[in-house]
C-alpha cells in the first residue's frame, strides 16, 4: 500500500509543483532530509525508498511463507496422526465394510486438499480483506466516483463464485470417490501380485486398472473444464473493470479531476485491488472442494469407535469356556453365520471343530476375540463365571492367541514377525518358537537367517512357511487360550504331525482350540464339534464320532479313501509325503497318544 503514495508525490510534487498530499509524520521525515528541493536535486533517495519497502515486503512475505508452511506440515501432521489413530480404535466390522484403497485416498489425498485450503486459502483470507479495505479507503481518497464503479465488480466476482461453488463440489466429491476406487484396484492388484501373475490375470488387471482410470480421468477433466470456465469468467470480469477504471481515470486526469500521480496511484490500488478479489473468489470456490474432503475425513473421525464396557474386567482366562445359545448374524447378511450354539470348551483342553466353508466355524473364534460384539438377545460367553462382554477387549486379545488360515506377515525381518508383539522378546525365545513351529531348519537354511527379510504380506515366503511363521508368532506369546484356524492347511502332512506333537508338548496347560478340514489334525483333541450351517451336528471324541456313523464318520471315510487311493498309487501329496503314516492303527494311536 506504501509503493503507490510514493510514486503519486514523486511525480505530483517532486517532479511537479503540487503540495504534497501526506501524513504528519511522513512531511517531518521529508524535512528533515532536506525537503522536496533535496528530493528533486537527489532523486536517488526516492529509489532507495522504493527499494526499502520492496525489502521490507519481501522479508515480510519470505516469513509468512515459512511459518506458514511450517504450521501446514504440523497441521498435516496432527490430522494424519489423529486419523491414524482413530482408525486403530475403529472396530473390526468398519474395517470390513470400508476398503483399504479408499481409507489410504482419505488419509492422503484428502488430507492435502484441506491442507492446501488453509494453509493457501484459508490464511490468505484476513490478507484479502485487508487489502480489499485499505485499497477501496485509498482509492476512495483519490476519486469516490472511480472507487464505486470499481467496487461493483466485487459482488459480481463473490455472486458467480458462489455460482460455481456447488458444480465445483458436486464434481469434485465423484472425482475423490472414483479416486478412491482407482486406489483400492491398485492396492489390491500390488499385493495380490502373485495370484495375479499365478493365474495369468495381467492383461485382465490391466484392462480393470485403465477402465477405472479411464471413469477417474474423465471426471477430472469434467473438472478442470468447469475451472476453467471460472477462472476465464474471473479474467473477463477482472479485464473490464481494469478497463473501466482505465478510460474513466483518463477522462477524469484529462478533465484536471485527479492529477497524472493520483491516477498512476489509483491505477496501482485497483490493480492490488483485482488480486485479492480473486483470491477471495478462489476462496469461495475451493471451499467446496475441501468440504467434500472434511465430510470424508469427517466419516471416519464420527465413526463408532469400539467401547470398552463400564469398569472392565480383566480376570484370569485359564477357566472354562461356554458358549450359550449364540445366534449370530453379520451386518447385512442374508441367513445368520450361527444359530442357538451352545458348548463348553474346559479349561486346558484341547477342542476341534470341523465343519465346511460358511459353517460357522471362524465366526466362533472373532466372537470369542471380541472382534464382532455380541448383541442384545445373541447369546452369551462366558470365561469362568465372567461374561466375556465385560471383560477388557485388549485384554481379552492379550490373553488369546489366534493363527489364521492366511496369515498377515509385515515387511519385517523373520526375527521382528516372530517377535512383533513384544519388544522383551529375545533370540532364544524365536528360536524355541520357530523349532516347536517346525521352521528353525528351515530359517537357518536362508543365506540370512533369522535376519532373512520378509516381504510384503509375506510374499517372500510359501503358504506352509508363512503359517508356521504365523505359529511361531503365536507360540512365543504363552497365552492361556491359543486358537489355531485352519493354520496347517498349507503345509504336508508330515509336517503336519510333527507340529502338532510339538504343540501337544509346548501348549502343555493351555487350552488349544483347533479349526481343521482335515480330521488328522484333529483325532487327538480331547473334543471334536462338528458343524453345518451354523449349527453343531455332531459332538464328542473321535472314537465316539466314528462309532455314531454321522458326517464326522462319512468325512473320515472320504478322507482316508483318499491317502490310501493316493499312496497304492504312489502319488504323494504336494510336499512329496504320503499320508499313509498318518492313519496308525488303533493301538499305534494310542501308544502315540502316550508318548
Amino acid at each position: 500500500m506504501v509503493l503507490p503514495r510514493i510514486i503519486s508525490f514523486t511525480v505530483d510534487s517532486v517532479i511537479d509543483d503540487k503540495a504534497p498530499d501526506l501524513p504528519a509524520s511522513v512531511l517531518a521525515w521529508v524535512e528533515k532530509i532536506g525537503g522536496i528541493t533535496r528530493l528533486k536535486e537527489q532523486p536517488l533517495l526516492i529509489a532507495a525508498a522504493v527499494i526499502a519497502v520492496a525489502l521490507a515486503a519481501a522479508i515480510c512475505r519470505f516469513l509468512f511463507r515459512y511459518f506458514n508452511e511450517v504450521a501446514a506440515q504440523r497441521f498435516v501432521r496432527r490430522m494424519r496422526d489423529n486419523l491414524y489413530g482413530k482408525i486403530q480404535r475403529l472396530p473390526y466390522s468398519w474395517h470390513g465394510a470400508n476398503s483399504t484403497g479408499d481409507i489410504i485416498q482419505r488419509c492422503t489425498s484428502d488430507v492435502e486438499t484441506i491442507k492446501v485450503f488453509v494453509s493457501e486459502q484459508l490464511t490468505s483470507l484476513v490478507r484479502v480483506i485487508v487489502l480489499i479495505v485499505l485499497a477501496v479507503r485509498f482509492m476512495a481518497g483519490i476519486s469516490a466516483r472511480m472507487t464505486a464503479a470499481a467496487s461493483l465488480f466485487i459482488p459480481v466476482v463473490v455472486g458467480y463464485s458462489l455460482f460455481f461453488y456447488a458444480k465445483i463440489g458436486d464434481t469434485f466429491e465423484k472425482a475423490d470417490t472414483e479416486e478412491g476406487k482407482l486406489s483400492a484396484i491398485a492396492q489390491e492388484n500390488l499385493t495380490g501380485v502373485r495370484v495375479v501373475r499365478a493365474f495369468g490375470r495381467e492383461l485382465y488387471e490391466r484392462e480393470r486398472f485403465e477402465k477405472q482410470n479411464g471413469i477417474y480421468t474423465v471426471l477430472w477433466i469434467r473438472l478442470m473444464r468447469i475451472l476453467s470456465l471460472y477462472w476465464v469468467t474471473g479474467d473477463v470480469m477482472t479485464g473490464l473493470q481494469y478497463l473501466l477504471v482505465i478510460v474513466m481515470g483518463s477522462v477524469f486526469c484529462v478533465n484536471g479531476m485527479i492529477t497524472a500521480g493520483e491516477f498512476i496511484a489509483f491505477v496501482s490500488y485497483n490493480s492490488l485491488l483485482i488480486w485479492p478479489v480473486r483470491m477471495l473468489g478462489r476462496v469461495i470456490s475451493e471451499m467446496s472442494k475441501a468440504g467434500i474432503s472434511l465430510n470424508r475425513l469427517r466419516y471416519i473421525m464420527n465413526a463408532e469407535e469400539e467401547k470398552e464396557p463400564e469398569g472392565a474386567l480383566t480376570p484370569p482366562m485359564d477357566r472354562d469356556i461356554r458358549f450359550e445359545n449364540i445366534s449370530f448374524s453379520y451386518e447385512g447378511a442374508t441367513g445368520g453365520a450361527l444359530k442357538d450354539v451352545s458348548f463348553v470348551i474346559p479349561a486346558g483342553s484341547t477342542v476341534g471343530i470341523l465343519g465346511g466353508t460358511g459353517s460357522g466355524k471362524s465366526t466362533l473364534m472373532y466372537l470369542l476375540e471380541k472382534l464382532y460384539p455380541l448383541g442384545e438377545g445373541q447369546g452369551r460367553i462366558l470365561i469362568g463365571d465372567t461374561d466375556l462382554s465385560k471383560i477388557k477387549s485388549s485384554y481379552v486379545r492379550s490373553q488369546i492367541g489366534m493363527v489364521l488360515q492366511e496369515p498377515y506377515l509385515f515387511s519385517r525381518t523373520i526375527e521382528e514377525n516372530i517377535a512383533i508383539t513384544s519388544r522383551r522378546y529375545g533370540r532364544e525365545e524365536v528360536r524355541v518358537a520357530s523349532k516347536t513351529a517346525d521352521l528353525l531348519d528351515t530359517i537357518e537354511k536362508f543365506p540370512s537367517g533369522f535376519e532373512t527379510f520378509v516381504g510384503e504380506r509375506g510374499v517372500t515366503l510359501s503358504g506352509g512357511q508363512k503359517q508356521r511363521t504365523a505359529i511361531a508368532q503365536t507360540l512365543i506369546r504363552k497365552c492361556p487360550v491359543m486358537i489355531f484356524d485352519d493354520s496347517l492347511s498349507a503345509v504336508d502332512a508330515e509336517t503336519d504331525a510333527r507340529i502338532r506333537a510339538a504343540l501337544r508338548k509346548d501348549t502343555e496347560g493351555a487350552t488349544v482350540i483347533l479349526i481343521a478340514h482335515r480330521i488328522m489334525t484333529l483325532m487327538h483333541a480331547d473334543k471334536i464339534i462338528v458343524m453345518e450351517k451354523g449349527r453343531i451336528r455332531e459332538m464328542g471324541t473321535h472314537e465316539e464320532l466314528l462309532a455314531s456313523g454321522g458326517i464326522y464318520r462319512q468325512i473320515y471315510d472320504l478322507q482316508m479313501e483318499g491317502i490310501e487311493m493316493s499312496d497304492e498309487s504312489g502319488v504323494a501329496d504336494e510336499s512329496g509325503v504320503s499320508d499313509k503314516s498318518e492313519v496308525p492303527a488303533e493301538s499305534e494311536r494310542r501308544a502315540q497318544d502316550e508318548e
